[in-house]
């Protein structure tokens, strides 16, 4: 499993270094548990949709329950997903963490916000190419490819296309999601406010997450 991600991903890191993750995070779903988060604010979208105004909310929130049915099993599944941020967060220390899940939303494949931690930020990427121009995470979708950027400034001065959030992010991954035959289904993205990061340690417990994150999206 481990190493098929690994390969599917394009991603150079020790299978070992994983699996030990993976045994942790195990451990951590065992003892902890985090409710879903049914409603989170968003910020503001600039002109035509493509970003976001940092630091200007929106009045209303967003309602996760107009584009995921609330059942039992749903809250459940979110309720894990959450728990799994959660442990990204104490065992990485990264400043913001999201999972995603590709969905029909307002008439159209997005990825969907289902569990964070972090500043607001906004709730649905369009699947689309002209998105993915400049959205790591439609180009991780589309790709199926991990995505590790340690510098951004780097990588922007030398002409990679980023789409700016929050300005003070310096390092970021996305992930894809795999489900067992292989085909994506979201993606994880994980994003810090110093350069240099994403480390062998800190990158077998996001492909850890991926692993567990795919076993516990809804229906």
């Amino acid at each position: 499993m481990i190493s098929t991600y690994l390969s599917h991903c394009n991603l150079s890191i020790s299978e070992t270094a994983v699996a030990g993750q993976l045994s942790e995070l195990d451990a951590y779903l065992e003892t902890h548990h985090l409710d879903a988060i049914w409603s989170y604010q968003i910020p503001e979208l600039g002109e035509g949709g493509s970003c976001s105004l940092f630091g200007h909310l929106q009045e209303a929130p967003f309602l996760l329950a107009e584009y995921v049915s609330k059942t039992n099993d749903t809250e459940q599944q979110l309720s894990r997903l959450q728990t799994i941020a959660q442990y990204v967060k104490s065992a990485t220390g990264v400043d913001w963490f999201g999972i995603y899940q590709a969905r029909e939303a307002d008439g159209m494949q997005q990825l969907l916000k289902l569990a964070y931690y972090g500043a607001p930020s906004r709730p649905l990427f369009p699947i689309t190419d002209a998105f993915a121009a400049t959205s790591n995470n439609i180009q991780t979708f589309l790709s199926e490819q991990a995505r590790v950027i340690n510098n951004i400034p780097d990588y922007v001065a030398k002409g990679g296309e980023y789409y700016t959030c929050d300005p003070k992010v310096q390092s970021e991954v996305c992930l894809p999601l795999l489900d067992p035959q292989g085909k994506c289904q979201g993606i994880i993205d994980a994003e810090a406010f110093e350069q240099e990061c994403f480390d062998e340690y800190k990158l077998a417990v996001l492909v850890a997450a991926c692993i567990r994150a795919i076993e516990n999206l809804p229906g």
